[in-house]
């Protein structure tokens, strides 16, 4: 799927939020990349690159304080070569997408791993 193709996937994601979830979000960007790059993965301890999905970057919602003011965007990437790897067809690549924009939103909101696995089963 060409990167365009993808990149509407992830909007439609996103759409499909609740309107409360949205109403909460602010200050964030969301943008798709091909793969993580070595020193990403380096950086967060991870040796096998088919496995990083998404990755939030930012301090969680739940961690701000009054001081948190004037600050750059959260990022999220979604990585769009391994979404793709772990996909036979085009139905589970869209449940895919789904389940980790959700997974990088919960961890916007401060949610750990094992907290989104819980609550998301993913």
């Amino acid at each position: 799927m060409d990167k365009t193709s993808f990149e509407q996937l992830v909007l439609q994601a996103l759409d499909e939020l609740p309107r409360r979830i949205w109403l909460k979000i602010e200050n964030i960007a969301v943008v798709v990349e091909e793969k993580p790059s070595r020193e990403l993965l380096s950086r967060q301890g991870i040796k096998s690159p088919g496995t990083l999905l998404g990755l939030y970057h930012g301090v969680p919602k739940s961690k701000r304080g009054l001081h948190y003011a004037n600050v750059l965007p959260d990022k999220i990437t979604i990585f769009k070569k391994p979404i793709e790897s772990l996909c036979q067809n085009k139905i589970q690549l869209v449940q895919k997408i789904k389940e980790v924009v959700l997974h990088e939103i919960g961890h916007y909101f401060g949610f750990n791993e094992q907290e989104l696995k819980k609550y998301l089963n993913t």
